[in-house]
């Protein structure tokens, strides 16, 4: 199965490939960013304030192709980010993971209304683990909590997306299929601490796969330029099963990145990423990273 599913993965980066070798047209708004960024700290050994030697790096890649002509619209997106820390005296650990792919179809109803479809997958590129459980005998191991289409989370959506400027969008969805797909059997067989008849992300104990049939999504995509040099970034995705619609079990992701340029080739960034999933964790998930790093830009066009 799991052959299957890095099978999928590399055809769907395939057709990404070559939407990015097909030639420049009026019709195409392409868009690439990629950099590495790096934090580092260290401390002497009668430093009385206390503090972990450590080094950390991340790397990212950003691509949009974007097609419009007529009333017709295909919006495509590839999104991935990959971290590591290492703290003195621990081994490696990551601080950042994510694979999101996005393509989407647009007819357009009016000046800011439009009719679309679209296919999303978000997963990630390795294992992820809690760090330092304690057995009962009170050693301490990594336990393995994720990896690679563990989970996977594939979702189509059909209705109507609000655009009302270059730089926001909402896609309302009130028929979003999702199917999870969690390829790791030991993770699908283990018991989760929120249901104990469900496998960890919600799948059925057994099984690798959950689908849901009948949910709505809303994602709300916000991109701008809100000072000289200075970029803000931010996507909220809504998440609710029809079969399951109670107000704490509705999943609610927020991405916000806001950048500084520094100069041509580096810049300052402050990320947050919030996560609320029933089927995880019944808490509030937060991620933040403040990162200087190396920058490459590209764009077929001016804003």
């Amino acid at each position: 199965m799991k052959k299957n599913l890095l099978l999928s993965l590399l055809v769907l980066l395939n057709v990404y490939y070559l939407n990015a070798q097909s030639p420049d047209t009026t019709y195409w708004k392409k868009a690439f960013r990629a950099g590495i960024n790096f934090n580092q700290a260290s401390f002497s050994d009668n430093w009385t304030g206390g503090g972990v030697n450590s080094i950390g790096v991340n790397t990212f890649l950003n691509y949009k192709a974007n097609y419009t002509r007529d009333v017709h619209s295909w919006d495509n997106e590839i999104d991935l980010a990959y971290g590591v820390l290492k703290n003195d005296g621990q081994s490696s650990r990551k601080s950042l993971d994510r694979v999101f792919l996005d393509t989407k179809y647009g007819r357009k109803l009016n000046a800011k209304w439009s009719l679309f479809t679209s296919l999303s997958l978000l997963t990630q590129f390795a294992d992820g683990f809690a760090y330092d459980q304690e057995r009962p005998n009170g050693e301490t191991y990594d336990s393995l909590i994720s990896g690679l289409f563990s989970p996977a989370f594939i979702t189509t959506s059909l209705g109507f997306e609000y655009k009302p400027v270059d730089y926001f969008s909402l896609r309302l969805s009130p028929f979003s299929p999702r199917i999870t797909v969690v390829s790791n059997d030991n993770l699908a067989n283990t018991p989760s601490p929120e249901d104990p008849l469900k496998g960890a992300f919600g799948v059925d104990l057994g099984d690798n796969i959950r689908t849901e049939w009948l949910a709505f999504q809303l994602v709300a995509d916000f991109n701008k330029d809100i000072a000289k040099n200075l970029n803000l970034k931010w996507k909220y995705i809504l998440f609710a099963n029809y079969e399951e619609l109670e107000f704490d079990k509705i999943d609610h992701r927020l991405d916000l990145l806001l950048s500084a340029k520094v100069n041509d080739f580096m810049d300052v960034s402050l990320g947050l990423i919030m996560v609320y999933d029933f089927d995880q964790v019944d808490e509030v998930q937060l991620s933040q990273a403040l990162n200087l790093g190396v920058v490459y830009n590209f764009k077929n066009y001016k804003e």
